[in-house]
């Protein structure tokens, strides 16, 4: 079958490419500036602004699903109005639609609980609100598509947090990792392959996907330092709550409920990030 992978040129969008591929399924990927290093069946530019050019890419690539995987940061006319504008192109064509989201919906207000998808979202960050904004639209003109809110995305080495540890740890980048802002990593080749299950066309509504770990970003940082060699007593620490950078601290991501339909075994950061694990994976 067909999919079209949005956002096919970043990080999650070209593990996407890669097991769709190896799974024999035609892949388009589309681009916002350039194309990526993976390498999809086709490659399609497109901007989630334009409503003309978006339908134009869905009608041209004929999907059989679409896997929205894009990411514009806090802007609010691509990370909210966008999405939306894609599901009512894919809604109208019938096309099953996964959305990718994000653990920023919420506050972290919930202390040591952990969110599981019964959770109303309470976002406190431009981000966050277009993120929530956008499940809402979503949801609202496709019923059947796929919310897939995740937390940190980790793997081979090519992480926004992965490279941030190497540079902190090598001193060529000022910062600090938070010991009180608390994720639930997931890594990248698990994630790709669940949105892929999802994508089959059986599940609809909100789902949590993200590992089992709740980790600060200080402790993930020294898994990563372990990992790969580095010093981890290098790495700077801090605490979001004394910073200016606004953000949630606590947000624990429950994929209980998303964990027991799927083949694909979301593992923990403490299990991923081990030496062995990271081999196995390479592999």
């Amino acid at each position: 079958m067909t999919i079209l992978i949005v956002g096919g040129s970043g990080f999650l969008g070209s593990e996407l490419v890669r097991q769709a591929k190896a799974a024999g399924h035609t892949t388009v990927a589309t681009y916002a500036t350039e194309p990526g290093d993976s390498t999809p069946d086709a490659w399609r530019r497109l901007d989630l602004r334009d409503a003309e050019n978006l339908d134009s890419v869905v009608a041209d690539a004929q999907p059989r699903v679409v896997i929205n995987a894009s990411s514009g940061r806090a802007d609010w006319a691509i990370t909210a109005e966008g999405p939306v504008q894609l599901a009512l192109v894919t809604a109208k064509r019938g096309t099953p639609l996964v959305h990718v989201s994000t653990d920023a919906v919420f506050s972290g207000s919930a202390g040591t609980a952990r969110y599981d998808e019964s959770c109303l979202p309470d976002p406190i960050t431009p981000y966050g609100a277009a993120k929530a904004a956008a499940e809402t639209g979503i949801l609202a003109v496709h019923p059947k598509a796929v919310v897939a809110r995740t937390s940190l995305i980790i793997g081979h080495g090519l992480s926004v947090h992965e490279r941030l540890v190497h540079e902190l740890a090598a001193g060529t980048t000022d910062g600090a990792l938070y010991t009180d802002d608390i994720r639930c990593p997931v890594h990248v080749s698990d994630l790709a392959a669940a949105l892929l299950e999802l994508a089959d066309g059986s599940a609809a509504g909100i789902h949590h996907v993200a590992g089992p770990d709740a980790l600060s970003r200080h402790q993930l940082g020294v898994l990563i330092a372990e990992r790969d060699g580095l010093d981890a007593s290098r790495l700077p620490t801090g605490r979001r709550a004394d910073s200016t950078a606004p953000g949630p601290l606590d947000v624990r991501l429950d994929s209980q409920a998303t964990q027991r339909h799927l083949r694909t075994r979301l593992c923990g950061a403490r299990e991923f990030l081990s030496s062995a694990a990271a081999v196995q994976r390479k592999g």
